[in-house]
């Protein structure tokens, strides 16, 4: 190999290219593994020729870098001259989100009842069966008591299926007067459907005192969906029967999806249930030390996800479990 002429060839190359790629391709073809030198290198057999054609290769080397530099620094300079930028111009604005529609409505009604001077109160999702059913007076062969219809985590422990147990949580900390409202997520084995998921969220309403009656617990509820749904909203009232209360009503909203004329979401009914409400049953009261002839109270429970349907007139609840940003960018 003629060392000199290759480094020659070599050095002139480099000093020709005229962009830092081009620069690489010398490099490769003086430097790269199949190239003349390299493999020169690997058949020398004493040290002066190594000496030497080492050296030839570091002065190739040096002048690859300080002429990929030097061309670095021209690049740099005329993306500085031509590419500029007017710092004083608005920048690109960012998207900014908002809150899901779920926490809208449970802050209007934390609003809502805050008003009314209840406190708001937020307890643990895993209950257990003592105070999910035992104290709320479930009897033992209620359907809510079966795998079936609740997740079970062992013989003792639940998810909640609602959050009625906050009510003796409350009861068992403070002697009354009480005036509260539990909100948070409730687990249940429901079949999907327009208007019913297995994982929701719950408001769970208790007022406890003396002469309390069936009236003040409608005039509550009334003065609720008015906040949450307009006066042009119809509500009633129907008889129905839970453990926990006695009597007890179930509130309806009218389907604002259909007006009241019927379709899929309230199934054909005109109305939507909100959920479940009632005077105290006295053997809850029994249950947390308190003598029913002496405190009355009505307790109430609906779904923060139903209300936010039945505000915002939605036709399935399952869009808002799905995160689809063309559905919750609308509210």
């Amino acid at each position: 190999m003629d060392a000199q002429a290759v480094e020659s060839q070599a050095l002139s190359a480099i000093e020709a290219a005229a962009t830092v790629d081009e620069v690489e391709e010398a490099r490769v073809r003086f430097l790269g593994r199949k190239a003349e030198l390299p493999q020169a290198l690997r058949a020398v057999r004493d040290r002066e020729t190594g000496m030497t054609l080492n050296a030839l290769r570091r002065r190739i080397a040096e002048s690859a870098d300080a002429r990929e530099e030097e061309l670095g620094r021209a690049e740099l300079d005329r993306r500085l001259r031509e590419e500029r930028v007017d710092v004083t111009l608005p920048g690109d604005e960012l998207p900014v989100g908002h809150l899901h529609p779920i926490t809208q409505v449970r802050r209007m009604v934390e609003d809502a009842f805050l008003g009314l001077g209840y406190e708001i109160r937020d307890d643990r999702e895993v209950e257990t069966v003592a105070y999910n059913f035992d104290k709320l007076a479930f009897e033992p062969t209620h359907a809510a008591r079966s795998p079936r219809d609740t997740f079970f985590l062992d013989e003792t422990r639940v998810l909640r299926t609602e959050t009625s147990a906050s009510q003796i949580h409350q009861l068992e900390e403070r002697e009354p007067p009480v005036y509260m409202v539990s909100i948070g997520r409730v687990y249940r084995r429901d079949a999907i459907t327009a208007t019913r998921y297995p994982i929701f969220h719950q408001f769970e309403g208790l007022a406890v005192d003396r002469g309390i009656t069936l009236a003040d617990l409608k005039g509550t509820l009334r003065h609720v969906m008015r906040a949450l749904y307009g006066p042009k909203r119809a509500v009633r009232f129907r008889t129905h029967y839970f453990p926990f209360t006695e009597p007890s009503i179930e509130p309806d909203v009218s389907c604002g999806v259909c007006g009241g004329e019927g379709c899929r979401t309230c199934k054909y009914s005109g109305w939507i249930e909100m959920g479940g409400a009632g005077m105290v049953d006295p053997r809850v009261f029994e249950n947390v030390g308190l003598d029913p002839e002496a405190w009355s109270g009505f307790a109430f429970g609906c779904g923060l996800e139903r209300t936010a349907q039945l505000r915002h007139d939605i036709p399935d609840i399952r869009a808002l479990w799905e995160g689809d940003l063309r559905v919750l960018r609308q509210f």
